[in-house]
């Protein structure tokens, strides 16, 4: 089989919810292409989901070496990061990705809640107002996101 039929493949089980199947079909790709950003952030999905998120710290690092423009493998890593209670860590690896993140809501959302989790609430308030000015529908996020507890009254 080919590089793009497994990937195909994978990509279409993964849209109808068949986690295993595409986990198979990305398994089958070669050595040689499974460091390909579209490979590493199938997995990464999965991975993220299923909430294991030591491996998909992992392959989100692995995803800011091969496409170290590309804002996903920062946010995704930073957000592994939180869930395994290092948010300090979340916070400075977002501050050192990519530029690209400077033009994503889901940047200034992810800082405000790490800031509001690390106490520094005026740049918390800050970042989320960033964030829900590039795109309202963070505001409703922000209201029920348990991070954002103690910013709930302000928001």
């Amino acid at each position: 089989m080919s590089y793009e039929w497994n990937l195909r493949a994978a990509c279409g089980y993964a849209e109808l919810g068949m986690v295993r199947e595409s986990m198979a079909e990305l398994d089958e790709i070669e050595c040689r292409f499974q460091r390909r950003p579209e490979v590493l952030q199938l997995r990464l999905h999965h991975l993220m989901r299923e909430k294991k998120w030591s491996t998909a710290l992992r392959i989100s690092r692995e995803l800011c070496r091969v496409a170290p423009d590309c804002g996903a493998g920062y946010l995704h890593a930073g957000f592994c990061l939180h869930e395994l209670g290092k948010t300090k860590q979340a916070k400075e690896l977002l501050l050192k990705g990519p530029v690209a993140l400077l033009k994503e809501p889901i940047y200034y959302y992810n800082m405000g809640c790490y800031d509001a989790l690390l106490g520094n609430v005026d740049q918390a308030r800050e970042n989320l107002e960033t964030s829900f000015k590039m795109d309202s529908t963070f505001r409703e996020l922000a209201k029920m996101d348990p991070d954002l507890q103690s910013l709930h009254a302000v928001l």
